[in-house]
């Protein structure tokens, strides 16, 4: 969500809500934030499988191998070790990517990330870790297509039909899964989206979600998951209110207060725990009542 000096990133789930404001909405900014603070950067498998789904040279790699363990405190101490692997530091595509790669190695490191699948609107920072695509998000590309001709247009009104025929079903088969199910999701998805209408764009359209087809099925192997970004964007809708009652903070510190107290306020409602009390808690208000655990261990209870 971009805001007047910086973007905004939520990060959510069923029992939590973190909004973070940087200046940056790139994939090594969403990685950093998912690091937790750290500032470690480390080469390890999860760093050389990383690069090596990247257009990144042999060489640059082999030399990368050669530190694999390695654990670098700061970034002043990862960029002084990459000159001495007579890397080009001053390659800002190539430094992105290796920087990408070591903070995902760092997450890895850490044992974050392990066993989370990032939903996301399909912005390419999100397309990390196992990833699952936002059902609505691909559905409203049909939307924007431009019909020429009646005969475009009901074409197009058809296959969104279909569409969301399958999402709805989907959506009742998440409820009671079987694995009877996934395989007849599988082969319904590919006559769906293997559909050749003669409508240039749309064809193309369903070809490119067709390549997607992990990423929109991950609820198969995940029940667990959305289906899309539905709470995501709730959550942040009282960040967007905030931003156009306040028009902004006057400080990094005040963004950060701001993040920070909304955070809380939407992560205690989804546990069930008034904001109020919690903050009274905080601050020695609540008298001879037992204390509130830090959220974190409410966290962790209700998962």
């Amino acid at each position: 969500m971009p805001a007047a000096l910086g973007v905004t990133t939520q990060i959510g789930g069923e029992r939590f809500c973190v909004f973070r404001t940087s200046r940056s909405k790139s994939r090594l900014n969403f990685l950093t934030l998912l690091r937790a603070g750290r500032e470690d950067y480390v080469v390890n498998e999860a760093t050389l499988d990383y690069l090596r789904r990247q257009p990144i040279e042999g060489a640059v790699i082999a030399g990368l191998t050669k530190l694999q363990g390695r654990v670098f405190s700061s970034q002043l101490e990862w960029l002084e070790h990459l000159a001495r692997c007579s890397i080009n530091i001053f390659d800002r595509p190539l430094l992105q990517a290796l920087n990408e790669a070591a903070t995902w190695g760092a997450l890895r490191h850490h044992g974050l990330m392990q066993n989370t699948v990032i939903v996301s609107d399909d912005a390419g920072q999100f397309r990390v870790a196992t990833h699952a695509l936002c059902w609505i998000h691909a559905e409203r590309h049909l939307q924007k297509l431009m019909s020429a001709s009646p005969k475009q247009a009901k074409a197009v009104e058809l296959v969104r039909q279909a569409i969301w025929c399958f999402y709805l079903s989907l959506k009742l088969w998440k409820q009671s899964p079987s694995p009877v199910g996934e395989r007849v999701f599988r082969r319904q998805f590919d006559k769906i989206f293997g559909l050749r209408t003669g409508y240039k764009e749309l064809d193309a359209l369903l070809a490119r979600l067709a390549r997607r087809k992990d990423e929109l099925l991950r609820v198969l192997e995940r029940t667990e998951i959305p289906l899309h970004t539905n709470a995501s964007e709730n959550d942040l809708r009282a960040w967007v209110i905030k931003r156009k009652i306040s028009g902004g903070t006057m400080s990094a510190n005040g963004r950060v207060a701001r993040d920070v107290m909304l955070g809380l306020l939407k992560t205690c409602r989804k546990l069930g725990l008034s904001f109020f009390t919690y903050l009274g808690d905080r601050v020695g208000l609540n008298g001879d009542q037992p204390r509130i655990p830090p959220l974190a261990i409410l966290v962790a209870r209700a998962a």
